[in-house]
């Protein structure tokens, strides 16, 4: 009953900013990452292309079966796309899945048609499948366009640098909360960070079976910082502390352990804990660790020019305003976040923060955009 309550003043809450004028993006954000999330696809619907400032009344037409005559990524996108059968619902009709199948291929294909400066990658099928089987076709076009420009772009460069340099985010933040697991995982004759990649690259919709978590885990992603699904890669090497610690110090063994995800993870718990990483250590305390030539070429660090527009929606506002709100109990878990970290052999008690707090850090999503100083320093070759 009081879970009910609460699920329709947070449905209320959310159609109250829908309807605004402006549209409270800034509400938005905060319901996307919030405990639950947006809680139906209904909603998703509304919210995703909001968060993403796509005009939905300005959707470009479906695409025609002309886009795979001559293209040069077809064959690979039908391949992958003929594979993705598990990312479909368990016992979706044949045809019905085909169809849906076919309206994949077409919309990867327009989008890469339309920006031939991005270029395919063995992954984004199964982020493009998730917006498709949520919010249909056409729609699913103008998010995934939007997208590509700019979360994922980092992903479709013609090499793997700039996403190398995103995976080198994942070592600091973990040395920052538990210097312990990463000297075991460096010892381990340099395990790297080579197992996270299906994750980062496909947003875990390729490595979790579960539908509900993946649109759970987009919504948050889509409301933040282009950098917080390395942040969210960390938390979950850190909730498997003890599994760690416990494998055998050798690559092979923690690279195994490590690349079989859970699926029973306590996603709101580990949402909430990356978040409140992300703002404990935002990248810009982060980018001499994970620096690497061009770094100004990332999509997180041009995050501020992918307008969002209207001042409501700014996010420290948000933060300032819900810290206001915050219970006066609350207040001793600010100073604790903000305390700056004086023994790295200490786990930071913002580990333990609730959802609720995890929910308001969060609202910092374009605080922090100055997040790397344009270092020259060359890690890879």
């Amino acid at each position: 009953s009081d879970f009910d309550s609460k699920k329709k003043r947070k449905v209320a809450e959310i159609y109250q900013a829908l309807n605004s004028d402006p549209i409270d993006v800034a509400a938005l954000r905060r319901m996307a990452i919030s405990e639950g999330g947006l809680l139906t696809d209904e909603i998703r619907c509304k919210v995703w292309p909001k968060l993403l400032s796509v005009n939905t009344d300005e959707l470009p037409p479906l695409p025609g079966k002309e886009l795979r005559e001559d293209n040069k990524d077809y064959q690979q996108v039908l391949l992958d796309v003929r594979r993705s059968l598990r990312r479909f619902p368990p016992g979706m009709p044949d045809d019905q899945r085909e169809g849906l199948q076919e309206e994949l291929i077409d919309i990867i294909l327009h989008v890469l048609k339309r920006n031939p400066q991005l270029h395919y990658y063995q992954g984004y099928h199964d982020i493009v499948v998730t917006f498709l089987l949520v919010v249909g076709d056409r729609l699913a076009t103008a998010l995934v366009e939007k997208l590509s420009t700019h979360h994922l772009r980092d992903f479709m460069d013609p090499t793997m640098d700039n996403t190398k340099h995103i995976l080198n985010y994942l070592m600091p933040i973990i040395d920052q909360v538990n210097p312990e697991v990463h000297d075991f995982m460096q010892r381990s004759w340099m395990v790297g960070t080579i197992f996270a990649l299906s994750w980062l690259i496909t947003w875990f919709g390729h490595v979790l079976s579960d539908f509900r978590h993946v649109v759970r885990l987009y919504d948050f992603f889509l409301a933040c910082h282009p950098l917080m699904p390395i942040y969210f890669a960390a938390v979950i090497v850190l909730y498997r502390e003890q599994e760690v610690l416990d494998c055998e110090c050798d690559m092979a063994s923690v690279h195994h352990l490590l690349s079989q995800i859970p699926q029973d993870l306590p996603y709101e718990t580990l949402i909430s804990r990356a978040g409140d990483l992300f703002v404990q250590f935002p990248p810009s305390e982060l980018a001499r660790e994970a620096a690497q030539q061009q770094v100004e070429r990332t999509a997180a660090s041009t995050f501020k020019d992918f307008e969002l527009a209207s001042v409501q929606q700014r996010p420290d506002t948000v933060l300032r305003q819900r810290f206001r709100e915050r219970p006066r109990g609350e207040e001793r878990t600010k100073s604790i976040l903000t305390k700056p970290r004086t023994n790295r052999f200490v786990k930071l008690a913002v580990m333990g923060l609730t959802v609720a707090l995890g929910a308001a850090a969060l609202a910092v999503v374009k605080s922090a955009l100055e997040w790397a100083p344009k270092f020259e320093l060359q890690i890879f070759p």
